[in-house]
């Protein structure tokens, strides 16, 4: 679990979507590298390629893919990529096959620096997340640059199918196979009182401040308990400096409740693991997640989550294990531009039946308990190594 956006990615988002992504492809695509036509049949392990040392989500994932690789045995390193990191290495492993854990429109920027036979003799897997049913056109621009990609969820990876058909191969983050950081609630460090019953709702803005849907998450909170003030709920956000006018609009929301708190700051990854270890609900109401490593997480920590039952967060969690939240789908409304297809829809949670499920929650421990239970044994089954290491051989990495 991670968090933050940079100076540069704030930047970047500065620029309307549609130009940016035009420059992006034109100032980079002669000079990133590309894949050989035909990959090689065998590779001698595989090198880890992503914003390693990135505090956010996508830099999590990275380094659990990586960690997961090194549980299979077949860890060749790793190369730390972004826009100020130091150049790729000329020779990094030369038999190895390459993982991209870089979303297609990035790829030109990210490979902009390597040396133009970086890719020579290599199999390369792109490792792509993306939250929607459809794919946007410009990510089918960099078929060039890998040979197969790998998907985290059947629901990404049929996105990805509209556009890459037939190369696009189903691997969960192996989160349950990786030993996670040890955390203990400490209720009393975030001011939760006594006998409280605490809901959590952990999101970047960084990441689309519609897509997280923050506000229903408030919205569902006091539908269900007012201003009750043994019923708190603790919204944690990082990146709100970048994106005030959705401070204010979340600050307008909460409208002074007594019982919410809302918390805008880039924590140390032990400190916000003790703050979801004190939750006794994790609450996602997005209308849209590739993956959700947060909810995966919560589940993982015995935390019952309350969540949409709509997109990636599906690969992991179903009514048995966790309480999903009714939706309609809509057609997607991004103020910001990032998900700009007309003809896209995304989920709209219901939030009477949020607020319905967490007082249900809120007022029965020993259901919550129960819930906790199925879904650390759900996501246990679900998110293992196999996936990984099946497809790891079925590329010829060994």
């Amino acid at each position: 679990m991670a968090e933050g956006i940079g100076p540069a990615h704030a930047l970047w988002r500065a620029i309307p979507p549609g130009p940016r992504r035009g420059a992006l492809h034109a100032a980079c695509r002669l000079a990133a590298p590309r894949a050989d036509a035909h990959s090689p049949a065998t590779s001698t392990g595989i090198v880890t390629m992503g914003e390693m040392t990135r505090n956010s989500g996508l830099g999590e994932a990275a380094r659990l893919l990586h960690a997961g690789i090194a549980r299979c045995g077949l860890d060749r390193g790793a190369i730390d990529l972004g826009v100020l990191r130091r150049p790729i290495p000329a020779r990094a492993a030369p038999d190895a096959a390459l993982l991209l854990h870089v979303n297609a429109p990035s790829i030109p920027l990210m490979l902009a620096r390597a040396p133009r036979d970086f890719l020579r003799g290599r199999r390369v897997i792109g490792f792509w997340n993306w939250e929607l049913a459809t794919l946007p056109t410009a990510w089918g621009r960099a078929g060039g640059y890998i040979h197969e990609i790998w998907a985290p969820s059947a629901f990404t990876q049929a996105a990805i199918e509209t556009r890459y058909p037939g190369r696009v191969r189903l691997v969960p983050y192996p989160l349950a196979a990786i030993d996670l950081p040890p955390a203990s609630p400490d209720r009393a460090r975030f001011g939760v009182p006594d006998g409280a019953v605490m809901t959590l709702v952990i999101a970047n803005l960084g990441a689309s401040f519609a897509r997280k849907n923050p506000l229903a998450a408030i919205a569902a909170h006091r539908a269900a308990f007012g201003d009750r003030t043994d019923r708190i709920l603790i919204v944690k956000l990082a990146g709100g400096a970048a994106f005030p006018a959705d401070m204010k609009t979340l600050a307008a929301a909460i409208a002074g409740a007594p019982n919410i708190r809302l918390i805008d700051d880039s924590w140390p990854a032990e400190r916000l693991r003790t703050l979801l270890a004190s939750a006794d609900i994790l609450l996602s109401l997005h209308r849209a997640e590739g993956f959700g490593l947060v909810p995966a997480e919560a589940m993982l920590r015995g935390i019952p989550v309350v969540a949409t039952g709509w997109s990636g967060t599906l690969q992991f969690m179903n009514h048995d294990s966790a309480s999903l939240v009714a939706h309609r789908l809509v057609p997607v409304a991004d103020a910001r531009g990032t998900y700009a297809d007309a003809a896209a829809l995304w989920a709209e949670p219901d939030i009477g039946d949020a607020a319905n499920r967490l007082r249900a929650l809120a007022d029965d421990k020993a259901a919550r308990h129960a819930l906790a239970a199925r879904g650390r044994a759900g996501v246990t089954a679900a998110l293992g190594l196999a996936p990984l290491a099946a497809a790891l051989a079925a590329s010829g990495i060994s």
